[in-house]
């Protein structure tokens, strides 16, 4: 397994629209454990094979849980290879996000609270679910690197403009 560089934005390659996987083969599922020591690394929840600049429609998630009793980490490593989106509430549910592409910046953004998806896991079996919470807020984050949007891409233009004066201002001063 190999650390991936995350792309970050302004980098173009975060507005490609990815191509469908072909196929699920034992190539992808050594990219696809490289995209989750990478997002563990960072650290994140979620990952899309586009920030670590390979335009398919793949992404890792692990929300990672904490156990009550003992504090440790428990992982819930969840793949996601080429997602659709089949149903979405009408619901939203807001949530402060972040990015590894858009370092060390939240924001709150809105989106379907409950949702029915598609995919294939790294077996190549389909899936469809009904999800909620967390899991549906990350899986429409990262779907959305899919589609070249980042989170940014859904505020208004004044809180987007903040947010990238202060990621502006972080990178200066961490030169």
């Amino acid at each position: 397994m190999a650390l991936l560089p995350i792309i970050e934005t302004p980098d173009p390659r975060l507005k490609a629209i990815s191509a469908p996987v072909e196929k699920v083969d034992d190539d992808l599922r050594v990219f696809i454990a490289d995209m989750f020591e990478t997002m563990y690394d960072a650290p994140g929840i979620g990952l899309a094979a586009i920030q670590v600049g390979l335009a398919k429609r793949v992404l890792v998630i692990d929300l990672q849980d904490k156990d009550e009793e003992t504090g440790e980490t428990i992982k819930d490593p969840r793949v996601f290879i080429n997602p659709e989106i089949l149903e979405e509430s009408e619901e939203l549910s807001v949530y402060s996000e972040g990015c590894l592409s858009v370092p060390e910046q939240y924001a709150d953004v809105a989106r379907p609270a409950v949702i029915k998806a598609k995919w294939l896991d790294a077996d190549g079996k389909e899936h469809v679910e009904q999800i909620d919470g967390l899991l549906a807020t990350c899986l429409q984050h990262e779907m959305d690197h899919l589609n070249g949007i980042l989170f940014i891409d859904r505020l208004s233009k004044l809180k987007r403009d903040i947010v990238l004066k202060k990621l502006a201002k972080a990178r200066k001063m961490a030169a």
